[in-house]
């Protein structure tokens, strides 16, 4: 099959790029032609793969986007594929990856009604219901339950269209046989002592992640344990403002702020806990990349895999609506009780170790190569 795949941008550490990196490297290694459309790609390409920089320009996102679906349509007309693959939402798609939350859901219950007459709303809403529609040919991919009733609810989509997948984690995010060792190495580098205690918070977009809560419920813990905690975050985004947060609440060096990097595994591995408290989040990846190195995790209960955390009794979730008081409370109880932390941190293991949340990319080019349906007039 010839094969093209749609995506605004490519950066190496965001999620929803690593997942569409990996189903496009297997689908190329099972034989087809990938295409891939995009406004900037940032990182090495794989061999093999056709990127295509679409050459548009606007003053605002949304009027780019819109450009990009209008030249991608009309080039595929010229060199048309098999089939199109979009991990954005826009119109003559015939597979949608659905890693990013229902837009109409938050528009409708996180913004002012006078959002709903802008541009950009305009554009988001229309872009949806050409995935979302009943009379829409797009097969949907989700990676979450939780945002099927809402697409549902809004939009009327059949659930024939909607085609769930297993977790995609990277094995390799597993604890390695020496995972003793680089946790000591890495607590070496960074100065941690044997009392000392580390959060980490891993995740570009940090005010959707929350990290303002997480900043808060440090300076909330009690003093003796304070002094001896520390929070990295890490992730490709704009970290002056939870810097300035932390200042002005006297935390100075207790928290740092990093770029995205490859080396994830080495800062889960010499962590003591994985901090998380979304405001949304329609999957989570990283709650279970934690689980598989034997980090507990604190989580609140609107991130899509906070259900694993349960299930394998790793780590706390804290319950909708949310307030900052159950955080502090459970992040002073998680940090103060060594015991229980040792038991979540087994528990995890235990679940990493039979659970099937690695076949994502295996199972997302089953349905694109072969299992959907077939579109007999796909409108581009």
């Amino acid at each position: 099959m010839r094969l093209a795949f749609c995506l605004y941008k490519y950066f190496p550490f965001g999620g929803l790029q690593r997942d569409f990196l990996r189903i496009a490297c297997v689908c190329q290694a099972r034989g087809h032609d990938v295409r891939i459309y995009t406004l900037e790609w940032r990182g090495n390409v794989p061999p093999g793969f056709e990127v295509v920089f679409v050459p548009v320009r606007a003053w605002a996102n949304h009027c780019r986007y819109r450009k990009f679906s209008a030249w991608v349509a009309a080039e595929l007309v010229r060199r048309p594929v098999d089939r199109v693959v979009g991990f954005n939402k826009m119109p003559g798609l015939d597979v949608y990856y659905a890693a990013d939350p229902c837009f109409e859901e938050k528009a409708r219950t996180l913004r002012s009604p006078f959002y709903r007459y802008g541009m950009r709303y305009r554009h988001f809403s229309a872009c949806e219901r050409a995935v979302f529609a009943p009379e829409s040919r797009t097969e949907i991919l989700m990676i979450s339950s939780v945002q099927q009733p809402f697409f549902s609810k809004h939009y009327g989509t059949p659930a024939a269209r909607f085609h769930m997948l297993p977790p995609g984690i990277d094995p390799d995010r597993r604890a390695p046989p020496d995972a003793a060792a680089i946790r000591a190495a890495f607590r070496a580098e960074f100065g941690l002592g044997d009392d000392d205690l580390l959060l980490v918070q891993i995740g570009s977009g940090f005010k959707t992640k929350g990290l303002d809560r997480s900043i808060q419920a440090l300076v909330a813990l009690p003093e003796a344990l304070r002094q001896r905690t520390r929070l990295i975050a890490i992730g490709d985004d704009e970290a002056r403002p939870f810097l300035r947060q932390s200042e002005a609440l006297g935390l100075g060096g207790r928290v740092n702020i990093l770029r995205g990097r490859g080396d994830i595994p080495r800062f889960l591995l010499g962590a003591d806990l994985l901090i998380h408290p979304a405001y949304y989040e329609n999957t989570g990846t990283v709650l279970l990349e934690a689980m598989a190195t034997g980090l507990p995790v604190l989580v609140t209960d609107v991130c899509g895999y906070a259900h694993y955390v349960a299930k394998a009794d790793a780590g706390c979730i804290i319950a909708s609506p949310f307030a900052q008081e159950a955080l502090d409370a459970a992040l002073a109880g998680m940090l103060g009780n060594r015991a229980a932390r040792a038991r979540h941190a087994a528990n995890a293991l235990a679940f990493a170790a039979h659970a099937d949340i690695y076949s994502l990319p295996e199972r997302a080019a089953d349905l694109i190569l072969g299992a959907l349906p077939p579109h007999p007039e796909r409108a581009v």
